[in-house]
């Protein structure tokens, strides 16, 4: 699909940093293990998982021709999900930063309405929409072709990531909580190792942002889409 080892690697990478950063997505489903039990969060775990899913394939299809006609904004989205990156940095390193583990009581639901919820929370969660518009693009190559098809391989690494860690996170959130609870000073580390990561990253990917697109490489990109949709 022409995607290369570092593109793989660089998108494992930010994805876990993205899931390791508290959000709607994490807070929910530690949430419902704590409060339901384990299968209740990994019943939720599925919807969110679709939810990725969606996203991956609306943006996918989508950007594969944006880039082919507007190639700078190639650039445009890695700067922004390199800004984006540095705002969650911010996030978790300001005072009071929010902390994976800091959980509600949340009422008994049916796997449906589990499901269901976990959907809802990531459809409507900014991280999952800006991981698919700005961040797994700028690890496309549009030169090396197969455009739509690098945006599913990459896609597919990141909904694996996340579904590994948010997986273990369910079911040791019993465990992680009390262990957490009981030595408060692991807190703050746990918020500027992950905040470290994000901040690193992004200012890694601001100053190795790449030049528009040149006209050969749309012209490549371009023949490569086209090809896809006669194979289709």
């Amino acid at each position: 699909m022409g995607v290369d080892l570092a593109a793989a690697a660089g998108i494992a990478l930010v994805a876990l940093g993205m899931v390791l950063t508290p959000g709607p997505n994490m807070i929910y489903l530690v949430s419902r293990s704590l409060s339901q039990g384990v299968t209740a969060g990994l019943v939720s775990l599925g919807g969110t998982v679709i939810g990725f899913i969606v996203y991956m394939t609306m943006a996918n299809l989508g950007l594969a021709a944006v880039f082919v006609v507007v190639p700078w904004l190639y650039v445009a989205l890695k700067v922004a999900g390199a800004v984006y990156l540095l705002y969650l940095a911010w996030q978790v390193l300001r005072p009071g930063g929010v902390a994976v583990f800091e959980t509600r009581d949340l009422p008994g639901d049916s796997a449906r309405r589990l499901f269901g919820m976990g959907l809802l929370t990531n459809l409507l969660n900014p991280k999952a929409a800006i991981m698919y518009v700005a961040l797994i693009p700028q690890f496309i190559d549009p030169a090396a072709g197969h455009v739509v098809g690098q945006g599913f391989v990459l896609g597919s690494i990141q909904i694996a990531v996340s579904f590994v860690v948010n997986a273990a996170f369910i079911v040791g959130a019993g465990s992680i909580a009390a262990f957490l609870r009981s030595r408060p000073g692991w807190l703050p580390w746990q918020r500027r190792i992950t905040g470290a990561m994000l901040a690193g990253i992004g200012i890694h990917l601001l100053i190795d942002s790449p030049a528009p697109a040149t006209a050969a490489a749309a012209s490549t990109a371009a023949s490569a889409l086209s090809a896809q949709t006669r194979a289709a």
